[in-house]
């Protein structure tokens, strides 16, 4: 089974399997390598870099990033 389609049978379930299947998900995060996380790690960074290649997603400087981050509070 694809990610995909297992993805769509688990938003099927009702809230609490959900609940608890993000829970164990969640988890077993927990005992990744250290190597495993960088390579996930490396993994985000392109994705988002390719995003920005492509005009999906712009960046922000650090300053005004902040000032949105302040001004949610």
């Amino acid at each position: 089974m694809k990610v995909e389609e297992l993805m769509r049978e688990a938003l099927t379930l009702d809230a609490a399997s959900r609940a608890s299947m993000a829970h164990e998900l969640l988890n077993s995060l927990e005992s990744l390598a250290d190597a495993e996380v960088e390579q996930l790690w490396i993994e985000e960074a392109q994705r988002r870099s390719a995003e920005i290649d492509a005009g999906a997603a712009q960046t922000l400087s650090a300053e005004e990033s902040l000032a949105r981050a302040r001004a949610r509070r």
